[in-house]
């Protein structure tokens, strides 16, 4: 698909690419649009149009991935859609796939221990991305916020130099969960129900391709901002 424009008609690549739908979500826009383009939409709530259409770009192309424009996007700006994702993903992604899980545990046969097994892996995964949330919201993005807000103060919000730095435990986040949909295509085994089974596999295939967009952001663009605030007095 194409990229998007400000004068794109926003019901268009959401008709190519439904799992955008809660991504427009956490900038208060929600189905019913009609054909109205980007523009318009951004005007009549407020948003930055650059910076919503740069967010659905880097979610509907993964080749797609502006540094400079994103770096051009203040720190308030990024932290705030981070912090809305890491909610959709505390509220209503991990509940969801948990839900079906256990659905799909329940009416599957008793003597497929592989599901158990499977579940047990899921645990440990949310418990670890549940973890990560806790520290966004308590420690990092509050720190990210206080510095921003001192530089902004200063009239040195405009000083940062970002490099690039590589966070490991982004990368361990994003392997548990591949490896997580890839226990379910290669090792389930007995008897269970098909359409829950697709279920599982469609959410935790929507949850990765929206943490891998995540992590870009987070890795590439918050985390080099975050230091380069740290150095500037």
């Amino acid at each position: 698909m194409p990229l998007l424009s400000a004068e794109t008609k926003l019901c268009d690549p959401i008709l190519n690419e439904p799992t955008l739908i809660p991504v427009i979500n956490r900038f208060g826009i929600y189905l019913g649009t009609g054909d109205k383009s980007i523009r318009t939409v951004c005007e009549e709530k407020g948003l930055d149009c650059h910076f919503f259409l740069t967010i659905l770009n880097t979610f509907i192309d993964e080749a797609y991935f502006p540094e400079k424009r994103l770096q051009s996007f203040c720190a308030a700006q990024i932290v705030d859609y981070l912090t809305k994702t890491n909610l959709y993903y505390q509220r209503f992604q991990l509940p969801n796939i948990e839900r079906h899980m256990n659905s799909l545990i329940e009416k599957s046969d008793t003597d497929n221990n592989n599901l158990e097994w499977i579940r047990k892996f899921f645990i440990e995964f949310k418990k670890e991305l549940l973890a990560r949330i806790e520290h966004d919201h308590t420690v990092w993005f509050p720190e990210i916020m206080g510095h921003y807000k001192r530089l902004s103060q200063q009239g040195k919000v405009d000083d940062l130099h970002l490099k690039h730095r590589c966070n490991e435990q982004e990368e361990i986040i994003e392997e548990k969960l591949n490896d997580l949909k890839n226990l379910f295509i290669l090792h389930l085994s007995g008897s269970y129900d098909v359409n829950l089974c697709y279920a599982v596999i469609f959410a935790l295939y929507s949850l990765e391709k929206d943490i891998r967009q995540h992590n870009r952001i987070r890795n590439r663009i918050l985390q080099p901002m975050s230091e380069a605030m740290k150095q500037i007095q």
